[in-house]
């Protein structure tokens, strides 16, 4: 059994690397989020003074909301790069020739989970270098400083790349649900930058639907990570969830959208 594992697990990340897929990502994960760092910490240190209406946020606050920008606004690419593990297969009709060499299901879909994690690990450390690197220098130059020794900061760096490998798995998972490639990648772009977002300022808007803002998968994140640049611009990161709910709320997350795959687009024959 554990040899069977560990040789699904070989042969499903060797098929995630053998693409240009993965790295097309990646450079495109690199300048989006070095792109998005220097508009936003130039916001920041080129803000109007004070007086003016403009209230940026400054000190290590300013950091940690910069440098979760990773997770904020990068999470998509691990979560698209994570659902071609399976809708790939289901593209271009390879699945059937996957469940002749491993039948077992659940082994197949629990190798494909595992095997991104290395590659999690990669877009959250790039995404985090990129968005580090762009802004940094922006903060120590002409604002408060980069804050790169800040207790706080540094946990949002370390967390950040935790939270990527999160992304991919939850990725995975929900292409488990969704094998449709194009749907899937549809349904994933417009959750994380219009469903998401609208929802959370939504329910965040009144008292009784604050709490329920905090479980969706971005919010949780957050939450894992200690720094929202949502709740940041709101005043502080007192509305996120603590570390150990969040991590749990996004696992179940993983864990609930791969059984629904596994009993429902892997249970039944592919032609």
């Amino acid at each position: 059994m554990k040899g069977s594992m560990r040789a699904a697990l070989v042969a499903e990340y060797r098929k995630l690397v053998s693409t240009r897929m993965w790295w097309l990502l990646l450079l495109v994960l690199a300048g989006y989020l070095a792109f998005i760092g220097v508009v936003m910490a130039s916001s920041f240190v080129f803000a109007p003074e004070e007086g003016s209406g403009a209230a940026p946020l400054e000190g290590a606050a300013a950091a940690r909301a910069i440098y979760g920008l990773t997770n904020a606004v990068g999470y998509v690419f691990p979560l698209v790069i994570g659902s071609l593990a399976i809708t790939a297969e289901f593209r271009h009709q390879t699945i059937t020739e996957t469940l002749l060499v491993e039948p077992r299901r659940g082994v197949l879909l629990t190798a494909k989970l595992l095997a991104t994690v290395p590659i999690g690990l990669l877009y959250g450390v790039v995404g985090t270098v990129a968005v580090v690197g762009a802004s940094a220098p922006l903060l120590a130059g002409w604002g408060d400083g980069a804050y790169l020794g800040d207790g706080s900061v540094v946990r949002v760096l370390v967390l950040g790349v935790l939270v990527t490998v999160l992304w991919t798995m939850i990725g995975v998972a929900f292409g488990s649900v969704v094998p449709n490639q194009v749907a899937a990648i549809v349904v994933i772009l417009a959750f994380t930058q219009f469903v998401e977002p609208i929802a959370r300022l939504a329910l965040g808007s009144f008292d009784g639907t604050e709490g329920v803002a905090r479980f969706l998968p971005g919010a949780a994140a957050d939450g894992l990570i200690g720094s929202s640049l949502f709740g940041e611009l709101a005043g502080g990161s007192s509305a996120l969830l603590s570390r150990p709910a969040a991590l749990a709320v996004l696992l179940s997350y993983t864990v609930v959208l791969a059984l629904v795959g596994r009993f429902t687009t892997l249970r039944r024959d592919v032609p």
